[in-house]
This record gives C-alpha cells, structure tokens and sequence, in this order.
C-alpha cells in the first residue's frame, strides 16, 4: 500500500481518525434507526477527521449496506479485522480455511450450537433456529433467508468469519477450549458473538488504517459498547464507551458518554472538541 499525492494532500487538513461501531453505537437496534443528532455530528466531524465504521458485521452484505450508505464512511473495517475496504477498494482480507469450517460443522452438529455467516442476502447457518431466537429478541423485524450451512462447502463459499447464537456466559470457555485458534468476541448482551481467528480485531483494522493513511502520527478516537469493542478502545488516543456499553467496556474506557437514543455520539464528540 502507497500513499498517492491526492491522499497526501487530504491527509494535510485531517487532523486523526475516528472510528465508529455500529450496533448499539451508531444504530439503534431496538428501532433500526441511526439517531439524526448522530448523523449530524458524523457530517461535522467528517471535514476534519476521516470517519471509519468498525464493526463485526460485513457492512456489504444485503442487512448492512443500507447503514453504510448513511454514514458514507471513507473506510470500514469489516468483520473484526478479517476485511477492511478503503471506499469502493478492498485493501486486506483474510479467510477461514476450509478444514476448520469443517472441523466446526461437525463440532456444531454434535453440541447443537449454533454459527452461520451471512453472504450477500443469504444466512448460511447451523442449527438455524437458535439464531430466530436470537433475532427475535434482538431485531424482531430481521427477516433472514436462510440456507443449509453444508452449501458452503457444496459452492466453494468462502468465509472470512462467523456469528454465534447461544449464552456465552456458558459456552464461550467450552467452545475456545474446543478451538484454540478461534475467538468469541461477545455482544453487549452475552447471547451471542462474533466468530474470529485470533490475531484479528478491530484494533489490528485500526492499524493497518492509520500505516495505509500516512496516520501514524494523528490522533484516533475508538466508539463502542460491546466487548468486542474492548481492544479498540484501549488502543485508541481516546476510547469511548456508549452509556449503554458493557460495564467491561467502560472499565476500559477514557470517556463514558450517553446512552445511544440520550445523543450519546453527538455528546461525546463536542466534548472531546471534535466539532
């Protein structure tokens, strides 16, 4: 990666980076609604800092790009680390292997846990009732299509990371003792996760943004709620929790700020000064 001389000259009025997680910071699940006050203090800080979403979820798949559309962020780490696109250009990407796919399909039809991923407008999960359980309580109005999660292997599908549905409170410690490789990154509400190789986190997205930006000497500013949020949090300049972010989050954060429908992004960035 090499820094153009268009990018340099942007660079020259960006004072650092903010980046942003989606559910529970930017997006109001319980309405499915990014709060205007956010919209609006995104739009003002975008003239001075570059607006980075990082999320565990693929914001190109057919649930997310509405949201993507919204912020227009200039780039996203995607899926905890495991893809990061720069506008329209994918500039890192890492894949599952095939074998351990495999390895946790069958681990999966065994115990009855529940992973799947979500490929464009397909959800290819196992045991996919558990994830209606989940959505139900999470997002009711999720409308999913889903598909056997054998048709990954069948298409040649490949899968960068995955989602869990299913109390983490009792099955993270089984399921990473299971798989020494994987990680569980915990939503706010502990009944579910995100599925990724250890090595990748949203922390790692974060510099490798600031190496491909010419950054390294800028400030960054990290928003989250959840434990999966933790890394960037302590990795940033300044790391932000939402008022209802995780205790473990807050513990780890700089600033506690409002909750996401009290305009808590709107609050935290005019304290900071960033607008």
């Amino acid at each position: 990666m090499y820094l153009n001389i268009s990018l340099w000259v942007k660079n020259m009025h960006k004072n650092g980076m903010a980046f942003f997680d989606l559910d529970g910071t930017l997006l109001d699940n319980s309405i499915d609604q990014i709060p205007s006050s956010a919209i609006e203090a995104i739009e003002k800080l975008r003239s001075n800092y570059y607006v980075v979403i990082s999320t565990g979820r693929d914001m190109d798949s057919h649930y997310s790009v509405k949201y993507k559309d919204i912020i227009n962020p200039d780039a996203i780490i995607h899926l905890n680390g495991c893809k990061i696109t720069v506008g329209d250009e994918l500039v890192f990407e890492h894949y599952m292997d095939e074998s351990l796919l495999k390895d946790i399909y069958k681990y999966a039809q065994e115990t009855g846990d529940c992973f799947g991923a979500t490929i464009g407008n397909e959800d290819f999960y196992i045991n996919p009732q558990k994830k209606m359980e989940a959505d139900a309580a999470y997002n009711p109005s999720l409308k999913r299509n889903f598909v056997d999660f054998e048709e990954i292997f069948n298409r040649k599908i490949r899968i960068h990371a995955l989602s869990y549905a299913g109390d983490l409170t009792k099955d993270k410690e089984r399921i990473e003792g299971r798989f020494k490789s994987l990680i569980l990154k915990g939503f706010q509400s502990e009944k579910g996760a995100d599925v990724v190789e250890r090595g990748f986190s949203k922390a790692d997205g974060m510099q490798k943004l600031m190496a491909y930006f010419d950054m390294k000497d800028k400030k960054t500013y990290a928003f989250g709620d959840s434990s999966n949020d933790i890394e960037i949090i302590k990795a940033a300049t300044v790391g932000v929790a939402m008022g209802n972010a995780c205790e473990e989050l807050k513990k780890n954060a700089g600033l506690v700020t409002d909750n996401i429908d009290r305009d808590g992004i709107s609050k935290a960035l005019y304290k900071l000064n960033l607008i």
